[in-house]
């Protein structure tokens, strides 16, 4: 449906009989519009119930507009901010994935702040219930957002039961990978809960972390 060079990435829209359209990245699948939830809401709400009352998300990548549609579905929610690197990403998913975001990206309580998420995290002075990295795999632009110095400086944004989330790549085809950067959450958080499940669009199973101090 579309392709495009960024600054950044060459973004690439498909239809698809199995799962609607497709967003890709740099040749990899990030999103669909049938399998989505599976991702998103993994990503979301498992962290969000726990806290119970989430008021303030911080989401870094992001750019779909897919984990602030989560977020919005609770009452509790006043202010998200989509720190998304690459304003082409946020085009794409306005004119093509409506069914995604369904108006979140547009939404009066999001805020979305293109640039650099690392600077993003240590200029502001806010504090958040949630961070979520809703990023591509660490060998991607989003290399960066993998390091335990940006943990810490994300531990810093966090209010007392705070929590960051994150996924963690596939164990079956990158098992040290996964398990070293699980190793360095442990180092930075006092608890760090894994979870997996299969994502029809990635071909994998899946890991995710929910990291707190609490």
């Amino acid at each position: 449906l579309t392709s495009e060079q960024s600054p950044y990435q060459n973004i690439e829209v498909f239809e698809s009989p199995q799962f609607g359209r497709l967003f890709r990245l740099d040749g990899d699948y990030m999103t669909s519009e049938h399998d989505e939830f599976f991702y998103h809401e993994a990503m979301i709400h498992p962290a969000a119930t726990a806290i119970g009352s989430p008021k303030r998300a911080l989401v870094i990548g992001g750019g779909d507009g897919g984990s602030a549609e989560e977020l919005l579905k609770y009452p509790s929610i006043k202010r998200v901010v989509i720190a998304e690197l690459d304003e082409s990403v946020v085009h794409v998913a306005r004119h093509y994935f409506g069914s995604i975001h369904r108006g979140a990206l547009d939404d009066p309580r999001v805020e979305i702040r293109i640039g650099d998420g690392v600077a993003y995290v240590q200029q502001s002075k806010e504090r958040f219930d949630l961070v979520i990295l809703d990023l591509t795999d660490p060998d991607t632009p989003a290399e960066s957002l993998y390091t335990e110095p940006f943990f810490t400086a994300i531990r810093q944004r966090l209010t007392p039961q705070g929590a960051m989330v994150l996924h963690t790549g596939a164990p079956i085809f990158k098992p040290k990978a996964v398990a070293a950067l699980h190793e360095a959450l442990r180092r930075q958080f006092k608890r760090v809960a894994p979870m997996g499940l299969y994502i029809p669009l990635y071909g994998s199973y899946w890991t995710i972390a929910v990291c707190s101090d609490q």
